[in-house]
């Protein structure tokens, strides 16, 4: 398996929700806790923190680092990811996510040394903020984030991209649950009833 460091992505702004979704609490733990317990055991070199408010995570007790170009939206934290990352790929997700499925981060990490992004496509649309990327996708990232450019899969047509599509990505994650992030309080309430396998 490719090394690797996990970048947990935490730094937007959270307006639909109302609050910090970081710490929105599902089921007895925050959200982050969700995500950072469902890739504990991945295999990865290192685990980082894209926050733009330290302090407020600073009892998960890992290493942090805030944007290096502030306001530049997801794509800026997943620029300063992969430019923190201490291994040559990083598997970057968002912290909202809380339904992760181990088995097939663990896949697309195994396809990630032929590519620069490993992406599973949901209807079509790449997801971003569940991608594996390369150190090769910097410049791409730098030239969008220069031109104000900020849509996250933008840089994709610059690069080797490998995506992964329903029947591939279903064999490990059927009903996508990998994929449903929790934007606002409906979404939660919605969450609070899901039992996932694993």
């Amino acid at each position: 398996m490719a090394s690797f460091t996990l970048a947990v992505v935490a730094g937007g702004k959270s307006t639909r929700m109302g609050r910090d979704k970081s710490f929105v609490v599902l089921n007895g733990r925050s959200l982050i806790e969700h995500v950072l317990e469902r890739t504990r055991g991945l295999g990865q070199a290192e685990t980082i923190l894209i926050v733009n408010q330290p302090a407020l995570y600073a009892h998960l007790g890992l290493p942090m680092f805030a944007d290096l170009l502030p306001d530049k939206g997801s794509l800026g934290g997943i620029y300063t990811a992969i430019h923190h990352s201490g291994a040559p790929y990083t598997l970057c997700v968002a912290c909202d996510m809380p339904f992760l499925n181990a088995e097939l981060l663990r896949y697309q990490i195994s396809l990630a040394p032929d590519y620069d992004v490993v992406a599973p496509r949901v209807d079509h649309y790449p997801e971003g903020l569940h991608a594996v990327y390369s150190r090769a996708c910097l410049p791409a990232i730098r030239a969008r984030l220069a031109a104000d450019r900020l849509k996250v899969i933008g840089f994709y047509q610059d690069v080797r991209v490998r995506y992964l599509d329903e029947p591939e990505w279903q064999r490990f994650d059927p009903e996508g649950l990998s994929f449903r992030n929790i934007n606002t309080p409906g979404e939660l309430d919605a969450a609070g009833a899901i039992v996932p396998e694993n």
